[in-house]
């Protein structure tokens, strides 16, 4: 059997073969009986595959985990301790560099004012971009499909 005749074989029994492929495809069936074989087993998984269903949780179950107020609490008051915490450390490294940075007395003027606008920005940024995806998340059309 040829590699295209193996190729296409599950695309034959998933009905999926161009016209000309097919046709020869079928061609290769007459004279070949190991790939009629082989057919009738892949048939035979299809068959079988087919039959298969995936045990679920019924929706019910899953519409109230999405819509239970424990998890939102515990998800909202988890990212208000994470933040909070978060930005007391970025404050305290701040306060360390900065102090740190304006006591040397070897750093020019205008590098502190570079160095202080740069750190200035990016917190900002920071904090922009943050209201940006908190913003876009409490719109999001989606976010209340069914998963």
């Amino acid at each position: 059997m040829t590699n295209d005749m193996h190729e296409w074989l599950a695309g034959y029994v998933d009905g999926e073969l161009p016209e000309e492929q097919r046709r020869q495809f079928e061609e290769e069936l007459k004279r070949n009986p190991k790939l009629r074989e082989e057919l009738a087993t892949f048939q035979k998984l299809q068959e079988v595959t087919g039959m298969v269903r995936y045990a679920d949780l019924p929706d019910e179950v899953w519409e109230s985990y999405w819509a239970n107020i424990y998890r939102r609490l515990e998800r909202g008051i988890g990212w208000i301790v994470f933040s909070a915490g978060a930005i007391i450390l970025l404050l305290f490294g701040l306060y360390h560099a900065m102090s740190s940075l304006y006591a040397a007395a070897d750093i020019p003027l205008w590098v502190k004012i570079g160095i202080t606008g740069v750190l200035a920005g990016s917190i900002i940024l920071l904090v922009s971009y943050g209201r940006e995806r908190l913003f876009a998340y409490n719109r999001d059309r989606y976010k209340e499909v069914k998963r």
